[in-house]
């Protein structure tokens, strides 16, 4: 951390940093271990030229997600267009006990609610900017919210090749079809890949990095399954014990895959563009056969 930015983490914390080292912390913000003159230790996360809105978006989802009294999130202590920072989590080995504990809590955070699908302001899927607005409608929400925007942005970063966008456009053609039974909003972490969920020491998982919305939850559960999540099946049947989930949902897995996957197609390019494309097809041949 270069002398300046330290000085601006004490001016936030309103406390002398006598120490800092930068650690890993995903593929978008630098992040960083502080430690503060009363012996305490927090974490800052900053991001060369963020939109003023990134980070205190970020730690409006931590807030939101809180308040429903399901999962944890880290602690908001300060925030600016330049950073945030949170209270420092000890991280801890993944256990069948924090599983089932997180998908009890994680079904509870959903239940939560929200007014509508989407949320008021704009959001972040790493540095790709979502798109604000409510709407009362998931089909509707997630095709002009969500697929559109990111399906738009892989197509401009060359990343989806014309069958693969043939493709997806087939599943927004026949998204209320897909989408399964109506469900109202549920409180969503939003970007909810293993990396997302901290294990802490305790048998306890708390939410970061989130994109924080109204939408379906289980967009949610299939995120989770996109990168693997140790002993998930712990946490799907944990989360079932509180919350079943609807008749073929399984079948909707790659349908709430298909923007992550386009997002990240946006984002890094690679094989994430045939993924979207694998993604869309199985989706409507889900539908075909059920």
């Amino acid at each position: 951390m270069n002398s300046d930015l330290q000085v601006h983490a004490a001016t936030l914390l309103d406390a002398d940093v006598v120490s800092s080292e930068q650690i890993p912390g995903g593929d978008i913000c630098f992040a960083f271990r502080l430690e503060l003159a009363d012996g305490s230790t927090v974490f800052m996360k900053t991001l060369d030229d963020a939109s003023p809105d990134f980070f205190p978006t970020e730690a409006d989802g931590l807030a939101w997600l809180a308040a429903a009294g399901g999962v944890p999130t880290p602690s908001v202590l300060a925030v600016d267009e330049r950073g945030l920072v949170l209270e420092w989590l000890d991280a801890g080995p993944p256990s069948p006990a924090a599983a089932d504990r997180f998908g009890r809590e994680l079904a509870h955070t959903h239940l939560a609610g929200a007014e509508k699908f989407g949320s008021a302001r704009p959001g972040y899927a790493g540095a790709l900017s979502m798109p604000s607005g409510q709407r009362a409608d998931w089909p509707e929400f997630y095709a002009s919210a969500r697929i559109e925007p990111a399906l738009r942005a892989a197509v401009d970063a060359g990343s989806l090749a014309e069958a693969d966008h043939s493709a997806v456009t087939e599943v927004l053609d026949q998204l209320p079809e897909l989408a399964g039974p109506a469900e109202p909003p549920a409180r969503l972490h939003g970007d909810l890949w293993a990396g997302n969920v901290l294990w802490t020491r305790g048998d306890r998982c708390y939410l970061i990095d989130p994109a924080a919305h109204g939408g379906h939850r289980e967009t949610d559960l299939a995120m989770l399954d996109l990168f693997g999540l140790p002993y998930l099946e712990q946490v799907l049947d944990a989360y079932q014990q509180v919350s079943p989930l609807a008749d073929g949902w399984q079948a909707r897995i790659p349908l709430h895959q298909l923007h992550p996957l386009l997002v990240h197609a946006a984002l890094f390019g690679g094989g994430y563009g045939r993924q979207a494309g694998v993604a869309a097809r199985t989706a409507m041949a889900s539908a075909r056969s059920g």
